[in-house]
């Protein structure tokens, strides 16, 4: 039984030294949508409570970024309106600060944070009003939601590759850990979908990103915001319809 092992092996030996040549097969993986959108055929992305950075109009960018996603990778019709005005009713559900017995007029509320934001979340289970909304754009999918983006900073050790050059001079890359303030930003969007029809909240969720720079470095914050958009698109996009993510693999010949 040993001896008639040998062959066997030696075969497989010969015939791994035989796949000497790769080559690359493109494949595409479906993911499923997160929500059924089969009863609408139009969606209205109407704005978003913002807080944060000032540097940006974030309510408007991101109304306008989805628009043009979805007119690119959804099979519904986006609807082309005015974004409605969220902001200023959010603000009507902040704490009115306390009237003092001063002359200097109170100072008004505003939304600063994500506390302002949580708090100002009321105004997306105002059914009626969602309804209302709906009635008026024929019943669509309504996108909507809470937008924090914020500058930040973060100290600590960063690993870097390094190159370092041998007595021969032969190159090398090496790892090393340098301590580095580092400065940026938080986007951190929550997105609601309302069912027009009725103005009943159908799905949400929340997404975080973060992008840091050495503290030299002077990234404008629009720049920022679109680079952190970018990687929140595909998740935002497969909660409405089904994305092809595409890939390859290599296989042995």
């Amino acid at each position: 039984m040993r001896a008639a092992r040998i062959p066997v092996s030696l075969l497989l030996v010969v015939a791994a030294s035989a796949c000497t040549s790769f080559y690359e097969v493109p494949i595409e993986m479906p993911i499923q949508a997160k929500l059924d959108v089969t009863p609408f055929s139009r969606v209205l992305v109407a704005g978003f409570v913002a807080a944060g950075s000032e540097d940006v109009d974030t309510n408007l960018e991101t109304v306008r970024l989805l628009r043009s996603q979805l007119r690119q990778k959804s099979s519904l019709k986006v609807i082309d309106s005015d974004v409605l005005p969220l902001q200023e009713m959010a603000l009507r559900d902040l704490p009115q600060p306390a009237a003092e017995a001063t002359a200097e007029p109170a100072t008004p509320p505003a939304i600063t944070d994500e506390k302002d934001l949580d708090l100002a979340g009321r105004v997306f289970a105002d059914t009626d009003y969602w309804k209302k909304v709906g009635e008026e754009f024929q019943g669509p999918l309504i996108v909507t939601g809470t937008l924090l983006f914020q500058s930040h900073a973060r100290s600590g050790y960063v690993q870097r590759e390094q190159e370092v050059y041998d007595s021969f001079g032969r190159r090398r890359v090496v790892p090393v850990r340098t301590y580095m303030e580092r400065k940026g930003f938080i986007l951190k969007p929550k997105f609601i979908f309302i069912d027009g029809r009725t103005g009943a909240t159908l799905y949400s969720e929340t997404f975080r990103e973060e992008v840091l720079y050495n503290a030299e470095q002077s990234t404008p914050a629009l720049s920022s915001y679109f680079e952190l958009m970018d990687r929140l698109l595909p998740s935002f996009l497969t909660t409405l319809s089904t994305q092809k993510i595409r890939g390859s693999r290599v296989l042995l010949r």
